[in-house]
């Protein structure tokens, strides 16, 4: 008779979690703003270094403020001007109104009067804006951060000649918080009970790369009403905080969704999973210390575990290593895997 074969084993033991699905996804800026100027004119200074980190209202570019600084002068002198205009109507409307108390003009004349002077105040308010408009395009000759964030390259250099609210001078990405875009089919939507919004979302993980998990929780900040029909899903957006902007825009993740209500089901290890044409299965030892083949219906992963969905009942004793020299019908020498390993304590860490 061949040796039993030294196997070591887990017992099967249900756990209670709730529903969760992973799936692909992709990060972008919280906010992504294209950098465009407000006035026209030529570039004097790029005054940021492409690529770096900018604050709110910090100063990215410099374009030639004289024609602006002349065209305030203007309105600024127009403005004076006006002013005088009225502070003399105000005078002939003075004038005109102790000669019409004395009947030494007529009331028509003195309407005349008051109506020159209601012309000129207007002229003034118009004057007024337009030295406001002025000083603002002035202004906007610095063009500034609207938000913190990450620039992108400079479309322009020094020298160039740009258009109002037309040349794409560079983008900014605001990296804290970063996004998550991300979709899941009718068929796992209807898995989770129905429609996911930011309401019935347990949690929501990041998966980064590298197989890591992604240290902060974000949650759902956007969720689409209804099923897309050109795709069959419903879209997603989640919301993580990056402070120290380790995620960047474009980068392709996996998020873990966790909803819907809890289910019975079995941790086994990844590595105690095996695939055949009928489907995955698992080696479980009888009380004779035989090997049985037992198909199971294998759901998501759980770090370096498979949820089992189906096939395993509380105490079965699943094999996890020696796999390859197992066949149904072995007779195996079983060795209790340390509890410290066990899916149970990795399920309470």
């Amino acid at each position: 008779m061949d040796p039993a074969i030294v196997v070591t084993f887990m017992v099967a033991e249900p756990v209670n979690m709730p529903m969760n699905i992973e799936t692909i996804a992709q990060t972008e800026g919280a906010k992504e703003i294209e950098i465009r100027p407000r006035v026209g004119g030529i570039i004097l200074q790029r005054v940021y270094n492409e690529g770096a980190a900018v604050e709110a209202g910090q100063p990215l570019f410099l374009i030639d403020p004289e024609p602006f600084q002349n065209a305030l002068n203007e309105a600024g002198a127009v403005l004076r001007e006006q002013e005088v205009r009225v502070l003399r109507a105000q005078r002939d409307e003075d004038r005109q109104r102790q000669l019409l108390a004395e009947n030494f003009v007529s009331q028509r004349a003195y309407e005349l009067t008051a109506a020159d002077l209601a012309i000129e105040e207007a002229a003034l308010q118009a004057a007024k804006i337009r030295v406001q408009q002025a000083r603002l395009n002035l202004s906007y000759t610095t063009v500034k951060a609207p938000v913190s964030g990450v620039t992108g390259r400079s479309q322009f250099s020094e020298g160039a000649l740009v258009s109002a609210n037309n040349s794409l001078l560079t983008t900014l990405t605001q990296l804290s918080p970063i996004w998550v875009r991300f979709s899941f089919s009718d068929n796992e939507v209807a898995r989770f009970g129905g429609h996911l919004n930011e309401k019935n979302v347990r949690s929501v993980r990041m998966i980064l790369p590298d197989g890591s998990e992604y240290q902060q929780e974000g949650r759902i900040n956007f969720a689409a009403s209804k099923i897309d029909p050109m795709l069959g899903t419903q879209q997603l957006r989640a919301t993580f905080d990056n402070t120290d902007q380790r995620i960047l825009p474009g980068q392709f993740v996996r998020v873990r969704v966790i909803a819907g209500e809890s289910e019975t089901v079995f941790r086994v290890p990844q590595v105690a999973v095996l695939s055949s044409d009928f489907g995955r299965f698992v080696y479980v030892i009888d009380e004779q210390n035989t090997v049985i083949q037992r198909t199971v219906v294998a759901g998501d992963w759980i770090g370096k575990d498979w949820i089992i969905l189906d096939g395993l009942n509380a105490g079965d004793r699943v094999v996890v290593d020696n796999l390859i020299k197992l066949s149904p019908g072995k007779i195996v020498d079983p060795q209790l895997r340390d509890a410290a390993s066990s899916p149970r304590s990795n399920m309470s860490s």
